[in-house]
């Protein structure tokens, strides 16, 4: 028998190539999307650290203008504040102002000039925001005013701003990189799916397609044969032709199937299919094979149809895999027998050949599984056969299962499918029956 299964279940393994295609475009997907958002989030913070800046500058300013258009004396400024005012030469400052104030150059400039002048400028260790600015009363006469704004409570609180902003944006940017993981994941699952596809559609046409093909050859071989021999008739000629014929069509049936299993939105079975029938057209199909290499193939089924709903391609693919396995391993004969049990079709293709390895049995349907040396009888052929059997049945609702015949008498390949109502079979004797 070939031996085969599914590769990693119902969906596959990717090919190596495959998985490091979609490793590096999730890779590269994850890095864009981590960036991007960086870069986003940083416009974002500059954007907003600047209108802070700019908001804090005039609400400065402000503070400063109030402060000295209202100050009568020097006595109670607002917090953070100092003045200063100098009334006919004489200049008083708040007590506990700190070394370097009042600005006594501003105080002479804008004095003798009258313009407000407001200056940022470094007072021993303090970053100072000063404003000078002339009033004149009636009573006092000309009175200059001068405020000054310590500036470093802002700076640690800018400081502390930015620090938050830093810490906000790195955690930021983490969830960034993890959210643009998990969503170029999900952008590649379609890829990698249709990859996957891809890779088991042509292992899996390989596979098919080969049966089918060297029946076409081994038909067409005997017909020259017998054609150059002369010893055909001009029936006997047409009924092979036929056979050709009918052998192309079953080809282009099994790629039309092969293509519906391929396409995840494929509808499920619905056809009537005679299982007996089917049986019956595969063991004269494969009857020319088993005549080349020694032996015979026979079918045993009722005389009345059997029917199932499914794909007919795909269930003669199936029984034809079996068959063919049979054939590669029987010693001198083959038979594929179709009976019903309860509500369920049964088709059992057995073979007089060595058996099945018994460690074998559990994996047998693993794609590309194989027994290895077994007893003498030589390596069991890593293959897809079984496989794709398997997955057939499980289309159609069924099962598959392998065993030896009791004493060692060869190889049993049961599938069990589930048979059509029988309202539908009382109205479905004239349903195509392949």
């Amino acid at each position: 028998m070939t031996f085969g299964g599914r590769i990693g279940g119902r969906t596959g393994r990717p090919h190596n190539s495959d998985a490091a295609l979609v490793r590096r475009a999730t890779i590269r997907l994850g890095a864009q999307a981590t960036i991007v958002t960086a870069v986003v989030v940083a416009l974002i913070a500059a954007v907003a650290l600047v209108v802070f800046l700019h908001a804090r500058s005039a609400d400065d300013d402000a503070a400063l203008a109030v402060t000295t258009a209202r100050a009568d004396d020097v006595d109670d400024p607002p917090s953070g504040m100092w003045l200063a005012m100098r009334t006919e030469g004489r200049t008083v400052a708040t007590s506990g102002h700190p070394p370097g104030l009042p600005l006594v150059a501003a105080l002479d400039r804008v004095e003798a000039s009258g313009a407000t002048e407001v200056v940022r400028t470094r007072v021993g260790s303090r970053d100072m925001l000063v404003r000078t600015e002339r009033h004149t009363s009636t009573e006092d006469g000309t009175v200059v005013v001068q405020a000054a704004l310590d500036l470093d409570p802002e700076h640690r609180q800018l400081a502390e701003l930015l620090q938050s902003l830093a810490m906000v944006g790195v955690a930021g940017l983490l969830l960034a990189a993890v959210a643009g993981s998990l969503l170029a994941r999900s952008a590649v699952r379609p890829m990698e799916t249709a990859l996957t596809l891809q890779r088991r559609f042509v292992a899996d046409a390989s596979h098919e397609l080969r049966t089918p093909l060297t029946l076409l050859s081994t038909r067409t071989q005997l017909l020259r044969r017998r054609v150059r021999a002369g010893t055909l008739d001009a029936a006997a000629v047409a009924a092979d032709v036929d056979g050709v014929v009918l052998d192309a069509e079953r080809l282009a049936g099994i790629l039309d199937d092969l293509l519906l299993a391929a396409d995840p939105r494929s509808a499920g079975p619905a056809e009537a299919v005679d299982v007996a029938a089917t049986a019956d057209e595969v063991v004269a199909a494969v009857a020319p094979a088993a005549d080349t290499a020694g032996m015979t193939i026979s079918a045993r089924r009722p005389p009345a149809p059997v029917i199932v709903l499914g794909s007919p391609a795909g269930l003669r693919r199936a029984v034809t895999a079996l068959a063919d396995n049979a054939i590669r391993h029987a010693a001198t004969e083959v038979l594929v027998e179709v009976t019903t049990s309860g509500e369920c079709v049964v088709v059992e293709v057995t073979d007089d050949g060595p058996g099945i390895d018994a460690s074998m049995l559990p994996r047998l349907f693993d794609r590309f599984a194989s027994t290895g040396e077994s007893g003498g009888v030589g390596p069991r052929r890593y293959g897809l056969g079984l496989a794709l059997v398997s997955e057939i049945v499980d289309r159609h609702g069924g099962s598959v299962t392998a065993s030896n015949a009791p004493g060692g008498g060869g190889a049993v390949l049961r599938v069990e499918l589930p048979r059509a109502t029988a309202t539908f079979q009382g109205t479905s004797q004239d349903a195509p029956t392949g």
